[in-house]
């Protein structure tokens, strides 16, 4: 049997509380549950039921609050997982509602990756935008799929620079920083020196 230690009201949110048993944290849950099954602090009940009792009421509340990020920006699947640990869902929980994403075509990191790169490119290169969906969990198949279709780094290059330079005068030390600021934004060598050259800069880097 498992003891449950304490309920806490969460702060952000009055209308869910932070459960501990046995000491330890274990879930969020949404107060009208705890009401219904009759928890409190220093009651003893079976781990396996406290489980069934959280998975049941919560998919539908994980469900539509996954559904509402979702609606915000599209996301990749590790930060949707993310989303529902930081909300407090058990496990099961997030697999749940991933698994019913995927079925609903909800979450697919190869389209986001392409929508990404086709954003991002017009002021990144591809180094930095493979960082970028590497940190968002993009596998390495999606990433590479997806920069596939990268095209116009040049162009890109000579508007990210030009952005750059805005205000600022044409010397060398300024063009040095600014070959450093390509460099930052995941464009090569080459086509950092391309784009400065356009400028009619000396291609340094030094």
């Amino acid at each position: 049997m498992a003891e449950i230690t304490d309920i806490s009201p969460q702060a952000k949110d009055k209308e869910r509380c932070n459960v501990y048993v046995d000491g330890s944290f274990y879930c969020g849950m949404k107060l009208e549950t705890v009401v219904k099954y009759r928890l409190k602090t220093g009651s003893h009940i079976e781990r396996e039921r406290l489980d069934e009792i959280q998975l049941e009421n919560e998919k539908s509340q994980a469900l539509d609050k996954a559904l509402t990020h979702i609606s915000a920006a599209m996301k990749t699947e590790k930060q949707k997982r993310d989303f529902l640990k930081k909300k407090g869902y058990l496990p099961a929980v997030c697999d749940y509602v991933i698994a019913k994403l995927r079925e609903y075509a909800f979450v697919d990191d190869a389209q986001y990756c392409e929508q990404y790169v086709e954003t991002a490119g017009k002021r990144m290169g591809g180094r930095r935008i493979a960082l970028e969906l590497k940190k968002r969990g993009a596998s390495e198949e999606s990433i590479a799929a997806a920069l596939e279709n990268l095209g116009g780094e040049e162009e890109a290059a000579r508007e990210v620079l030009a952005k750059y330079m805005r205000h600022k005068e044409g010397t060398r030390e300024n063009y040095v920083r600014a070959f450093r600021h390509l460099m930052s934004r995941g464009f090569s060598a080459d086509v950092a020196k391309d784009a400065l050259a356009s400028l009619g800069a000396e291609e340094e880097e030094d």
